[in-house]
C-alpha cells in the first residue's frame, strides 16, 4: 500500500463540481479512497485560502480543513528547516515555486507517490501523477 500525498489542487477539485478532476479527486479523499492521503500543513492554507477568496465561502474553508484532517490523520506534515531546505533546493534545480517544489520534496522524503491537478509543473514533467493517473 502507497501513501498518495495530495496537494491542495486535489482536495478543492474533490469539492468543486465544475473542476475536471473532480470525479477521480473525489475518489481519492472519499472513505474508499484507493490509498492512504497524506497532506502538507501548507495545503490547509492554501485550500482555506481559495475557499474563502475566490469561492467566498469560509464555511467551505472548514469543510475542507476538517476533511484533509481527518484524512491525512498521522500523515499530515508540518513544514520544518529540513523541509523548507529540501523544498528550496527542488525550486532551484527545477524552476519550480517553493509551493510545489515543497509537494516533491515531502513526497520524496515519505517516498510517496504525488497527486496534483498542476498540469504544466508538476505532471508533465513527470514529478506528480494526476489525480486521473491516480484512479486508473
Amino acid at each position: 500500500m502507497s501513501t498518495l500525498l495530495l496537494d491542495s489542487g486535489v482536495w478543492l477539485a474533490a469539492r468543486d463540481a465544475d473542476d475536471p478532476f473532480h470525479e477521480p479527486a473525489k475518489e481519492l479523499v472519499g472513505p474508499r479512497a484507493p490509498e492512504p492521503a497524506a497532506a502538507l500543513d501548507l495545503t490547509l492554507y492554501e485550500v482555506g485560502n481559495v475557499a474563502t477568496t475566490r469561492w467566498r465561502s469560509p464555511a467551505e474553508a472548514a469543510l475542507l480543513i476538517d476533511l484533509i484532517l481527518s484524512a491525512s490523520e498521522d500523515r499530515l506534515v508540518r513544514v520544518d528547516a529540513g523541509l523548507v531546505g529540501e523544498a528550496v533546493s527542488v525550486a532551484a534545480a527545477g524552476g519550480l515555486s517553493v509551493y510545489d517544489a515543497a509537494y516533491v520534496a515531502c513526497a520524496r522524503t515519505h517516498a510517496w507517490q504525488l497527486i496534483s491537478t498542476d498540469l504544466a509543473d508538476l505532471v508533465e514533467p513527470g514529478l506528480a501523477w494526476s489525480p486521473a493517473e491516480a484512479v486508473a
